[in-house]
């Protein structure tokens, strides 16, 4: 039987990367063929299938900023490279992908999935960006083309706000491997043992000043360190949640560490106490979904993605972004280890019955065969 042939498109950075890449090292390479098509600045590491073996991949002028110049030349290259590739499938990923995958794959015939892994527009503090980029979301979702989510809640936002249709729109969970084994730290620990984390970069997304004002008012009344992992280049709020921490007099109780290993993450992860998110709106975060295999409990902001995997309560807090209840929540769990321990388990349970790459690759399949 012939392979389906699957052409994604991406720009390959944070959680777009760690899904593309965990779908590639799981899927059946004997039914499918999978080729990548990501840009020339984001990601030098190989795209590998679930034997090891490197797969074909293409780098175009595809990049995080707007440019009329480079978007016009990505589409042109992109257009070039599915005419020789004649894929049964483009899946296209996030933003930019999501927008040429969309505009091409009717020009050349071939049936299009977009994941958007959180819409752009909701990254926009500006009223007119956002309104422009939501009226390009509303007009490329009358396309044909089947909306991916990767959460529940990103599936409702596509059909109330965003306008797809019903039945064009489903939801494959992001998911990742069972975490087996911890490895040493890469870098220097240079934090004290009691911790908290959380992965994000200082963004309008993740709200890293929320985070600090909520660990401010933790510190008055017991010490506990932050640490912030994901601190990397596109981190436009950097300077902001510097200068708050330095106003704040909390030097000594962040630290900011920039990109590390995805093994540097677990490992920190697993030493801290819990996990927190502060974050405005998300796809579905793997950084949570680490936390609950690792057994963490999460306190969360109430948005898309956080509250498909933290029910209030049972495995962590979902806060409606109240400093002074995120801090109530949080010293909760450190001040009770019955209820801390109860919480780690529920955490643990919860990925293993929904979250791992390894039980629901075949739901992806069967999505694959059944749209081509």
């Amino acid at each position: 039987m012939a392979k389906t042939k699957i052409a994604h498109l991406l720009h390959s950075l944070g959680g777009v990367d760690i899904y593309v890449r965990l779908l590639l090292n799981n899927i059946d390479t004997d039914s499918f063929e999978n080729i990548v098509i990501h840009g020339t600045k984001d990601t030098a590491v190989p795209f590998l299938d679930k034997n090891k073996k490197n797969l074909k991949e293409y780098k175009i002028s595809i990049f995080r900023e707007i440019s009329i110049f480079n978007d016009l030349k990505a589409t042109y290259q992109t257009y070039q490279i599915l005419k020789k590739e004649k894929p049964d499938l483009i899946h296209s990923h996030s933003a930019k992908g999501g927008i040429i995958g969309r505009v091409l794959g009717p020009i050349l015939g071939v049936k299009v999935i977009y994941t958007p892994h959180a819409f752009s527009y909701l990254s926009s503090q500006s009223k007119l960006k956002r309104g422009i980029f939501l009226a390009i979301e509303k007009l490329l979702a009358k396309r044909s083309s089947l909306l991916l989510a990767t959460s529940n809640s990103e599936k409702k936002r596509a059909i109330d706000e965003v306008g797809f249709d019903p039945q064009n729109t489903i939801v494959f969970n992001n998911c990742i491997e069972p975490i087996l084994k911890i490895e040493p730290l890469s870098i220097p620990k240079t934090w004290p043992d009691y911790y908290i984390c959380t992965v994000g970069r200082p963004s309008y997304q993740k709200n890293i000043e929320q985070m600090v004002r909520v660990m401010n008012e933790v510190n008055k009344e017991v010490k506990i360190h932050l640490v912030v992992m994901g601190v990397g280049p596109v981190s436009d709020q950097l300077e902001s949640v510097k200068s708050l921490i330095q106003e704040l007099d909390m030097e000594n109780e962040v630290t900011l560490l920039s990109w590390t290993e995805r093994t540097d993450v677990f490992n920190i992860i697993d030493q801290s106490k819990l996990y927190i998110s502060t974050a405005r709106y998300e796809g579905l975060p793997y950084a949570v979904i680490e936390s609950l295999a690792l057994s963490k409990p999460c306190v969360v902001t109430n948005c898309d993605g956080n509250r498909d995997l933290i029910k209030d309560g049972f495995n962590g807090f979902v806060i409606n972004e109240d400093v002074i209840q995120f801090k109530e929540k949080i010293l909760e769990l450190l001040g009770d280890e019955k209820l801390l321990e109860r919480m780690s388990k529920k955490s643990q349970q919860v990925f293993a019955e929904n979250f791992s790459i390894k039980s629901n690759i075949k739901q992806l399949e069967a999505i694959y065969k059944s749209y081509n």
